[in-house]
């Protein structure tokens, strides 16, 4: 069983390998209906705070800062219960992280990923 954790923008087409798809944004994308959206799940307790997201601004130059902030908020309840629950699905088989994010490499998606990843890594 193929069990990885990929990111992709939420309003890319889907595609055929991308096992559960799941959107991890605090706020609905705009202009994208819940029908197109094509999601088995929408987890916006993994989303960084509304604080965080307005200080980090995706500004790169702050994204070290970022990564350690949002860490500190995924150790707290209750992101850290459905942090558990999407180290579960991906334990299942592969899950995709969806974002309105434009710049993947940068952004909490990634960090979540290195964060789900990680916890396999440990535990398998």
């Amino acid at each position: 069983m193929l069990r990885d954790v990929c990111l992709r923008r939420v309003y890319d087409e889907p595609g055929p390998d991308e096992g559960q798809r799941v959107l991890v944004d605090r706020l609905w994308p705009r202009g994208l209906s819940k029908a197109d959206a094509a999601l088995d799940a929408h987890l916006p307790q993994v989303a960084p705070s509304t604080e965080l997201r307005r200080w980090y601004g995706h500004d790169p130059v702050r994204f070290d800062e970022f990564r350690r902030r949002y860490h500190s908020e995924l150790d707290a309840s209750p992101a850290a219960e459905h942090l558990a629950d999407l180290i579960e699905r991906t334990r299942a088989g592969r899950v995709t992280l969806l974002t309105a994010t434009r710049d993947l490499e940068h952004s909490h998606a990634e960090v979540l990923a290195e964060r789900v990843r990680s916890a396999l890594g440990e535990h398998d």
